[in-house]
């Protein structure tokens, strides 16, 4: 795996990590398929709960894009297969508990929490295309709106 970080209109280097569902995500094995991948901060924390649910009510209209969805964090499979569980989501989350796709896609930030510096994951979302390219990111999101945003983009996208 690639440690550059992937850039807009880049083909994204194939990597694989693990996933909810005993799997393993390759993003070769999306070919042909637009894939967004949401880095979230935390497994069960309110923010990241709304963003989740938000994905997983709009998920017909994403596969009906030609889209599949994965959420990304730092948390272990076993973390993620009980919030995916508790949220009834229909795709699979992505551990990356040794960084290496945080640093890939450079989400990885300090912040300050309860008054201590910590580093952590920025929320933000990534659409690659059908080929591999990277062809549009979302930074420091805000739950409210943006996965709407995200789904007008890769509709537009298949309208193409």
């Amino acid at each position: 795996m690639s440690d550059t970080p992937s850039a807009i209109g880049l083909t994204v280097p194939e990597f694989s990590a693990p996933m909810t569902g005993n799997g393993t995500f390759t993003l070769s094995s999306f070919k042909g398929k637009n894939v967004v991948l949401f880095f979230y901060p935390k497994d069960n924390t309110p923010g990241c709960s709304a963003e989740s649910m938000t994905f997983r009510d709009l998920y017909a209209e994403f596969q009906a894009a030609n889209t599949e969805i994965f959420g990304v964090s730092r948390d272990s499979i076993k973390s993620h297969e009980g919030f995916k569980s508790k949220l009834a989501m229909p795709f699979e989350l992505i551990s990356d508990a040794n960084e290496d796709l945080c640093t890939m896609f450079n989400v990885l930030r300090e912040k300050t929490m309860y008054g201590k510096k910590v580093r952590g994951i920025e929320r933000s979302t990534f659409v690659i295309d059908a080929n591999g390219t990277l062809l549009n990111e979302w930074r420091d999101v805000k739950v409210p709106g943006h996965v709407e945003q995200v789904l007008k983009y890769v509709t537009a996208l298949k309208q193409n």
